[in-house]
């Protein structure tokens, strides 16, 4: 094995499945393995280097999946553990590597530790988890005014009159990370899915696990009581020992919401984890001076420890970007709800094109979220009534709308998704996203995302370094001989002297490149 092979997720092209919404074979509406098994050619064709599959488990599915009862198994609305094992199988055969997603802070209340915590107060798996009596005279106040990640109150009270922690809904209990079972049972986890090939661990709330035992209030000034604690990296520590036991090939890659730079780039020293998402990018406006700025702290700080960076557009948490990018505000942040403002989708297609050519060649790895090769926008005409994300009712903004299932062939809802009805309704304009109509059309978004990927892949991109053309056009090279250049004013601009067009999100105008548009150029020497 090559040292590029055995580092493959510095350059990798990741794609996330969210199952319930991918492909579903038995008819019954949600996506399941046997439907990523047979459109497992999509992925092939599109040329990615890796699947990032989000949460298969068993689940009473209070969070999407992210509520855990048994990390060793798979849901049955999913298939089974010998049909994940052959999915793993069939995409080593076809050249994509898997990585299994891991959510370490928290365990469904389903989970028989919590169950047996619950069931007896002396028992072993009461210290596995966040128990404490109330405040007040009788003790039915909360033990701590925390605020949850969903919004809301982060303690629930049970039948013996204690409260417990869940930093999400209440049917998520937080684990107790000083304990010694709980970090021996997340390794022996993580062995668990080496040992059937996985490729790769992506962490889920990477810097939440440790708690502050005395449990203070969260106060500005004072340091955090459960973000980002300093002896989280003994945990990945652990885990990275873990993965480096299986010949040095095995990536831990983190969910890290990190707003100072030099905490994030803590996560990526050479002993933890070896890759962690970029969120930076992810919100940051489609403006070229904050895009750039965005570009070098990434860079530099990844730099700074030896780490890969990644660029990430969207996820199954986010509003999707072609939706963002046609918004007059097109950030992205937890605190600012997007919903219901006006959209622009034919500017937000056209800049979600650029911004593919500009991810798919900036330094590092590229994340690519289903749907986001065929174009798909955000659905937000979905009834409140049919809405199934506890952030909706916890903090009046539903996830639910990048959730729905994606469209594959036929010129109606359910669009070759499923032969029942889907779990989540599709908007009917997807008749022209669908995955038969885009193909062969050499103007279609899924046809931009292939040969991007083919070009990226075969040009061996190597040193970045910008290129002064305009305050308004981001613009680099990647070698001698390739350069992005993305023009994000409200005019033309002229393309530096180039060799040719290797690839363009849009039509050119001769040698100026229209607004909103990206291009690739054969530089000469």
């Amino acid at each position: 094995m090559s040292e590029k092979d055995s580092q493959w997720w510095r350059d990798a092209v990741i794609y996330q499945v969210y199952p319930r919404s991918y492909a579903d074979a038995n008819g019954d509406g949600v996506g399941d393995i046997a439907g990523i098994r047979a459109r497992l050619g999509h992925l092939r064709d599109l040329g990615v280097d890796a699947i990032w599959m989000s949460p298969w488990y068993p689940s009473p599915m209070a969070d999407a999946g992210y509520d855990v009862a048994d990390f060793r198994d798979i849901d049955p609305a999913f298939g089974t553990l010998t049909e994940a094992e052959a999915l793993i199988s069939e995409a080593h055969e076809a050249g994509i590597r898997m990585i299994v997603d891991i959510v370490p802070n928290h365990i469904s209340s389903e989970h028989p530790w919590f169950k047996a915590a619950l069931a007896d107060q002396n028992a072993k798996e009461r210290d596995y988890f966040w128990f404490r009596p109330g405040r007040g005279e009788h003790g039915d106040e909360m033990p701590t005014d925390w605020r949850g990640e969903f919004g809301g109150t982060t303690w629930t009270r049970t039948e013996d009159g204690s409260w417990y922690l869940h930093l999400f809904t209440p049917e998520q209990p937080d684990l107790n990370w000083d304990h010694p079972d709980v970090r021996a049972e997340f390794e022996s986890i993580l062995r668990f899915w080496f040992d059937r090939g996985v490729d790769g661990i992506r962490i889920d709330s990477a810097a939440l696990l440790l708690k502050d035992p005395d449990l203070p209030e969260v106060l500005e000034g004072n340091p955090h009581p459960f973000h980002d604690l300093d002896g989280v990296h003994e945990v990945y520590r652990s885990w990275r020992r873990v993965a480096d036991s299986y010949g040095g090939d095995r990536a831990l890659i983190g969910e890290v919401w990190m707003p100072e730079v030099e905490r994030f780039a803590n996560y990526l020293r050479p002993d933890e984890l070896h890759a962690a998402f970029n969120f930076d990018f992810l919100g940051c406006a489609w403006d070229p001076r904050l895009m750039r700025e965005c570009v070098d702290r990434t860079l530099d700080a990844h730099k700074a420890v030896g780490a890969p960076a990644t660029w990430v557009l969207s996820n199954h948490d986010v509003t999707r970007h072609v939706t963002r990018y046609g918004r007059e505000d097109t950030t992205f942040s937890f605190d600012n709800n997007l919903d219901g403002t006006p959209v622009d989708l034919e500017r937000g297609t056209r800049r979600a094109r650029a911004a593919a050519l500009l991810s798919l060649s900036l330094p590092g790895a590229t994340y690519i979220y289903q749907g986001e090769e065929l174009g798909l926008w955000e659905n937000e005409n979905i009834p409140p009534e049919q809405f199934q994300d506890p952030m909706w009712g916890r903090r009046g903004h539903s996830r639910d709308g990048c959730r729905v299932p994606l469209p594959w062939t036929g010129d109606e809802a359910p669009f070759g998704f499923t032969t029942a009805t889907p779990w989540l309704p599709q908007p009917a304009e997807w008749k022209d996203r669908t995955a038969q109509a885009q193909t062969g059309d050499p103007s279609s978004m899924l046809e931009l995302y292939r040969s991007a990927i083919a070009l990226r892949r075969a040009e061996s991109l190597s040193d970045f370094a910008w290129l002064d053309l305009d305050p308004a056009v981001l613009a680099f090279c990647r070698g001698a001989t390739f350069a992005c250049v993305v023009n994000m004013s409200g005019a033309p601009i002229a393309l530096p002297t180039h060799k040719s067009v290797l690839l363009a999100s849009g039509s050119l105008d001769g040698d100026r490149l229209p607004p909103d548009t990206a291009v690739w150029l054969r530089m000469t020497q």
